[in-house]
């Protein structure tokens, strides 16, 4: 009787192996359809349901990791071809619109160049208050508000805002010598804070957007000072922001195939181990 029990235990026990080695197959192969009709994230979630439910099952880990290498390597592959596809194109507008730009870069000391509009360079801004712009070559962009007076100011911020309420406003930058500097020259002060990245994004929203009605530009953080963007200063800016957005795609393209290849590298690699 207790060998029968036993005997009964052990059919029970490979019964149960069977149909979990049974379901896990058929996970992988709902997962393989879903991976030949590039539906990658149902396939992913095939295979994490499979190696969620049935760890002990060796032979469907194994064949789940492969279909999870196949599924990167043709997601990497993707991206590389959207990539060759669209890069032309963002190239050719960004040319197009580096047309009004003069391109400056010290080399000694910036790795990076910057994309000034022409209007808005310094040797033909000097003497005045205004709010300028400039873009990086990966597409970041700053904006900067400028002061220049008999006295000086000691701003930190500027607010923008238009005849029908709407606003915006930039974190407080201290006084720290490189992106809030100040000096003097024949006894007039000249400031400048520069606000790049998140400090400037709600600035250059704002103007990007209402650079069709009348802004004016409080400089904030010491004596109050207000001056109104001239057109000619908005016009530069949205051209900037547009030269901005092909800059960082081109950047963001360049990035996802670097690393896109580089992934294909890997994976083939470690494919060809495990077929050894």
């Amino acid at each position: 009787m207790k060998k029968y029990s036993i005997g009964l235990l052990l059919l029970c026990v490979l019964s149960s192996c069977n149909q979990d080695a049974k379901q896990a197959q058929e996970g992988l192969d709902r997962a393989r359809a879903y991976y030949e009709r590039n539906e990658f994230f149902s396939a992913r979630n095939e295979i994490d349901s499979v190696r969620a439910k049935y760890p002990k099952e060796l032979g469907a880990m194994k064949e789940a990791l492969t279909l999870m290498r196949q599924i990167d390597l043709r997601e990497a592959e993707r991206n590389i071809a959207f990539c060759d596809s669209l890069m032309p194109i963002r190239l050719h507008e960004a040319d197009s619109l580096k047309a009004g730009f003069t391109f400056e870069k010290d080399s000694a000391y910036e790795e990076i160049g910057h994309y000034i509009w022409k209007q808005q360079t310094i040797e033909r801004n000097v003497q005045r208050c205004y709010v300028r712009c400039g873009v990086d070559e990966n597409g970041e962009m700053y904006v900067a508000s400028v002061y220049y007076g008999g006295r000086p100011i000691d701003h930190t911020s500027i607010k923008l805002s238009t005849p029908d309420g709407m606003f915006a406003e930039t974190p407080t930058i201290p006084y720290d010598g490189g992106v809030n500097y100040h000096f003097k020259d024949m006894g007039s002060t000249t400031e400048v804070v520069t606000y790049k990245g998140a400090n400037g994004q709600d600035a250059i929203n704002f103007i990007y957007t209402n650079a069709d009605k009348r802004i004016k530009v409080e400089y904030k953080g010491g004596k109050p000072y207000i001056i109104y963007m001239a057109d000619a200063d908005k016009k530069a800016l949205v051209a900037t922001y547009n030269l901005a957005t092909a800059l960082s795609d081109i950047h963001q393209m360049t990035e996802t195939k670097r690393k896109a290849l580089k992934r294909i590298a890997y994976l083939n690699e470690r494919m060809n181990q495990q077929a050894e």
